[in-house]
């Protein structure tokens, strides 16, 4: 593997979670798409993209920093779940999954932001 974010489980599950919501958000109805489907798109994307961008060739501190930011755009995911499942665009099961896996995706983050 060329690049260190290749070697993190953490970046793996992020790139299967922002797959699923890209997945779900294509089920949200018509006029969501430049809004929350985009949003909720964008943020799960930017999970992926911090945690690539923050581990290669960056000090302790930046990549603790772009850690940070990755972290804030998995509840900034949790809370367009909140609202779409308010907006009944998910399902009950749907919506506990997602947070689940959300829930989990944040934790590993937070580890690995802690080991470092």
């Amino acid at each position: 593997m060329a690049f260190r974010f290749e070697e993190l489980n953490v970046w793996h599950k992020a790139v299967d979670e922002s797959n699923e919501i890209d997945l779900i958000t294509k089920t949200f109805p018509v006029e969501e798409r430049y809004s929350l489907s985009t949003q909720l798109k964008r943020a799960a994307d930017s999970v992926v993209l911090n945690i690539a961008e923050g581990s290669t060739g960056q000090t302790i501190p930046v990549f603790k920093q772009f850690l940070n930011i990755a972290l804030r755009s998995a509840i900034e995911v949790v809370a367009g779940l909140f609202l779409a499942k308010k907006r009944n665009y998910l399902t009950e099961d749907l919506f506990k999954k997602l947070y689940d896996d959300y829930e989990l995706l944040s934790k590993m983050i937070t580890r690995l932001r802690n080991s470092l």
